[in-house]
């Protein structure tokens, strides 16, 4: 071969090699940066109300406030961020923000079970409180929110039951959302750190049965199934939140994502790493070019149906976990990939609110069939956002 012609291979070679090493580069800190700033405007704007941001509207530039209270699920998610932000900039002021979000909650902890979403309340907040501090204030917070949790789990069914309040007003004797395999993840901790063995076991046959009962063959999710609490048999599988009974909604298969794969950190089983690589592979065969979901796979007018950054921010997060706890490292690889990709485009300026909002993301779905938060900014999105951001600046 002439010098010439292996000199211009090799410059088309160091071209393709520079290209491809663009395509998965991440600038992380950059992405951190943004998310410091844009904390510092929330903070600012919800100062003295008792309040926590819930979403921001299309047509709105401020978030939509909840009181901190026992009625909304998402009340964890904003001290959460905030602990996240404090890990990254280790700014005392965040610190001092996150440790009176998280306190505030503590009423939380003093009630009955009223809901499965415990976990997203408490554990989002005082565990990475107690993470983060190590006091032991906060670890007895969770021991107790995680026995308060497992007062739910029927032992008939093998799940714990999700919407008490939804028994008697749609006849469902026992549902469990596919979001609750994420509320187990404080009860394995629990098990581990001074609380009763028990609960160990009751998150894995709580992990077990939804693996048995909540997944079509194809590995795609029901947001609900419905058990009999007689013979704990399986009644039915439906949506809640999704298209229809047969869809697949895109939060609930990144609820799974997630869920599985902290299942297989926890417990060791292969059966659970196998069952995590399914959802995962039925989930990432079906995403769009940009690696964002439409807010369910199946709905009928995509691709004018609104997308859900939600699910790619808590799926970023997930894969970068699965990716480190994987045996197969060609799937590794994969994941990984996969996650780099989600974080490359959420932190795009399609993705990003940059100034024109205080919050991290654009373009997540609540709840589409009850015409709740579609296309708005929601603050679950930008935790598992800063929380996927923070699992890639420590791989690195």
């Amino acid at each position: 071969m002439k010098p010439m012609k292996i000199l211009l291979l090799a410059c088309i070679g160091s071209v393709m090699l520079s290209s491809s090493s663009k395509s998965v580069q991440f600038d992380v800190d950059k992405a951190l940066d943004y998310c410091n700033h844009q904390v510092k405007r929330t903070l600012s704007a919800i100062d003295g109300t008792a309040m926590t941001p819930r979403n921001i509207p299309v047509n709105s530039e401020q978030w939509k406030l909840v009181p901190v209270s026992i009625y909304d699920w998402t009340v964890g998610f904003w001290p959460g961020i905030l602990w996240y932000d404090y890990e990254n900039t280790r700014n005392e002021e965040i610190g001092r923000a996150a440790v009176h979000y998280t306190e505030s909650l503590q009423p939380l902890t003093l009630l009955p079970a009223y809901d499965h979403d415990l976990g997203f309340q408490l554990f989002c907040s005082y565990g990475n409180a107690y993470r983060l501090t190590g006091n032991e204030k906060y670890k007895q917070i969770i021991l107790n929110a995680a026995d308060t949790l497992a007062t739910l789990f029927n032992p008939k069914t093998g799940t714990i039951l999700s919407w008490p309040r939804e028994v008697k007003s749609r006849n469902w004797p026992h549902n469990t959302i596919i979001d609750n395999m994420m509320n187990i993840e404080m009860l394995y901790w629990a098990a581990k750190n001074g609380g009763n063995k028990k609960l160990y076991d009751i998150a894995t046959r709580h992990a077990e049965t939804t693996m048995k009962n909540h997944f079509r063959e194809d590995g795609s999710s029901y947001h609900v199934v419905v058990y009999d609490t007689i013979d704990g048999r399986f009644i039915k599988g439906v949506t809640h939140q999704g298209y229809a009974d047969n869809t697949m909604w895109a939060r609930g298969q990144a609820w799974a994502i997630y869920g599985y794969t902290m299942v297989y950190r926890e417990t060791k089983d292969k059966t659970f790493l196998r069952f995590a690589e399914k959802v995962t592979d039925t989930y990432l065969k079906r995403l769009p070019e940009d690696h964002v979901p439409y807010w369910d796979f199946d709905a009928p007018d995509i691709p004018n149906e609104p997308k859900d950054a939600s699910a790619a921010a808590i799926v970023a997060s997930a894969l970068l976990e699965l990716s480190q706890l994987e045996d197969n490292p060609q799937k590794a690889a994969e994941y990984k990939n996969a996650a780099v990709k989600m974080l490359l485009t959420l932190s795009s300026d399609k993705y990003q609110s940059r100034d024109a909002k205080p919050s991290f993301l654009l373009h997540s779905v609540g709840h589409k069939p009850a015409g709740s938060e579609i296309d708005v900014s929601i603050i679950y999105a930008d935790y598992y956002y800063i929380e996927a951001l923070i699992k890639y600046k420590k791989r690195q």
